[in-house]
């Protein structure tokens, strides 16, 4: 269902949110799973999956029995000075020297990993089915990182000689950030100091201007930075659950500077962040936002079509859109990206194991009664995901050390969250568990059928290597997908180092094979690794999709669209 929309001077009221219970607040904690797509484990699957974990170490007794004997053995070595375990190389966990040169400290980690080996090699051994095994496995990752001598007092040298260093006011200065997270961070580690990061000022500072504004959306348009530009505007879609300006976090690292820098005329969608009140919002009311936006950005530049640049959770909505206009004959995007999204739910991910059908209608039940799935609530399950990093780091850093967490802009755009409407969940999950947008027909976008097969513009398509969020395996079937021509680049790095992922960077690297076969694993296979970002050979792509250069415009804006207001705009504040 859509909504009516405005253009006006002045941003939507904020809308108070009904306060959650602490039992309503875990549940929702639970209700939450990627960028792409909120759903989660219901503490009755978690239960579940460890029952049939269980069971299955009953009726296969020898796998248990043999790790059980291989622990046994790793112990008697460790304890007799005899053992070669050791921690992984990138293990931030066991870098002070007492781990190595302290008997004792040495001994214990021995003892930790030799019990995390056995426990991850059971549950690698279980004759299960895939589902379960991602889901125990996940299980197990909870309970063995939780269970680190790190994260105690006792088990922490570096803390240890942190207390006594000070005479021990780290642990007075723990016991402070403990309490205050208690109190007003839902008792997780803060993980960043945000305090430096102001949108406008330190993020989100590229120069530019908000030329339109509806209930939904902020269309902002950024300033030239070269004399000539392409016709061909960009408009780029970001994700619902989360504010655009992970796109233009800072100088240097700020994709929206290296496209202008490069003659790009861009255009940013800023998602107003819904309250209770917005409960109705859908996938139509979002796909009717961005077709006000595509008229706002060609009236402005003067063009007959643009671009579109489509992330996480913004390039689902941005297929579903560009099969409504593939069905109703509108031809006005020229090329379309697609930047860590997945549209195909089949691949075997983690993210997975958290869809049900009872999840499903729970977590419907829940955002339906509550209007809104909180922002809040999905970081801490994104938190989750990653524990030793973005739980268990910060409890050591913040509690036994005393530290304050470090000031990182990423990590404040990750805490500077928006919240989900219950419309728009409610379609994306119904999208998941019936991997409903890989065949035609079976969604259906402001009364017309989605058929990913009718979009015939060219495509770009990205995905990253150590992506937890969004595998890239399952990014690579987009291609597979939509009818025009597509080209897939797989990038080295993680979910959101895909996204900041500075030009000329001496560390970084992509692949390419121009191919696309059926499988990502027959795509891998062929392609060839270079150096640099993905950014420069996406602007390479997006050549030939600029249109002829024009001068660059004197201001942003136009009579029918005049300037709002500067860029970052009003909806990214709230």
């Amino acid at each position: 269902m859509s909504t009516s929309s405005k253009n006006s001077t002045q941003p939507a009221d904020h809308v108070e949110e009904p306060v959650q219970t602490d039992g309503e607040l875990i549940g929702a904690t639970i209700d939450a799973v990627t960028s792409n797509l909120p759903v989660g484990l219901e503490p009755t699957q978690i239960l579940s999956a460890g029952a049939r974990f269980l069971r299955s170490t009953a009726t296969q007794p020898q796998v248990v029995a043999r790790r059980a004997l291989g622990f046994v053995a790793d112990e008697a070595a460790v304890l007799m000075g005899r053992s070669e375990i050791a921690p992984a190389p990138k293990d931030r966990r066991f870098t002070d020297d007492a781990w190595s040169t302290n008997p004792f400290f040495k001994r214990l980690a021995q003892t930790y990993l030799a019990a995390d080996k056995a426990v991850h090699g059971i549950v690698a051994d279980l004759d299960i089915d895939d589902k379960t095994r991602l889901r125990t496995e996940f299980i197990a990752d909870l309970l063995t990182d939780a269970a680190a001598p790190t994260n105690t007092l006792a088990g922490n040298p570096a803390a240890l000689k942190e207390a006594r260093r000070t005479n021990g006011q780290s642990l007075v200065d723990g016991a402070r950030h403990a309490m205050h997270d208690l109190r007003n961070n839902g008792g997780m580690p803060s993980m960043v100091d945000s305090r430096p990061f102001t949108p406008g000022d330190t993020v989100a500072c590229t120069p530019g201007s908000v030329v339109f504004r509806n209930e939904v959306l902020e269309v902002i348009q950024y300033a030239p930075a070269t004399a000539k530009v392409g016709q061909r505007p960009l408009l780029v879609v970001p994700p619902q659950i989360n504010k655009y300006y992970v796109l233009d976090l800072a100088p240097g690292r700020s994709l929206f500077e290296h496209l202008v820098g490069e003659g790009h005329q861009v255009f940013a969608i800023s998602w107003r962040n819904p309250g209770p009140e917005q409960r109705d919002w859908n996938l139509d009311t979002y796909c009717a936002a961005i077709i006000e936006a595509i008229d706002a950005a060609l009236e402005i530049t003067g063009a007959k079509d643009l671009n579109m640049l489509g992330v996480c959770a913004g390039g689902i909505t941005q297929a579903a859109l560009l099969a409504h206009l593939a069905a109703i004959d509108d031809d006005r995007i020229r090329s379309a990206s697609f930047l860590v999204t997945i549209i195909d739910w089949d691949v075997p991910s983690m993210m997975g194991t958290m869809i049900s059908r009872p999840v499903v209608e729970a977590a419907t039940r829940r955002s339906q009664r509550q209007g809104v799935l909180k922002g809040s609530d999905l970081s801490k399950i994104f938190a989750w995901l990653r524990p030793n990093d973005l739980v268990w780091n910060y409890v050591a850093n913040n509690y036994l050390m005393g530290k304050n967490p470090p000031a990182f802009d990423v990590l404040a755009w990750n805490g500077d969250t928006t919240n989900l409407p219950a419309g728009l969940h409610a379609d994306f999950m119904n999208i998941a568990i019936e991997n409903a947008m890989t065949e035609a027909g079976i969604v259906n976008v402001l009364e017309t059928p989605v058929d990913l097969g009718a979009i015939e513009c060219p495509s770009f398509v990205v995905g990253a290597v150590t992506d937890h969020i969004t595998p890239w395996e399952g990014c690579y079937q987009t291609v597979n997908l939509l009818g025009g021509e597509s080209e897939f680049v797989l990038s080295s790095q993680g979910h959101i180092q895909a996204l900041v992922n500075p030009a000329g960077n001496p560390k970084g690297k992509y692949y390419l094979n121009t191919a696309t076969p059926d499988t990502a694993e027959e795509w891998r296979a062929d392609a060839v690794e270079h150096a640099g970002s993905w950014w420069d050979h996406w602007t390479v792509w997006l050549e030939a999709h600029l249109g002829r250069k024009v001068n660059a415009p004197d201001e942003q804006g136009s009579e029918s669209n005049p300037i709002i207001m500067p860029a970052p705009g009003a909806y990214v504040l709230n």
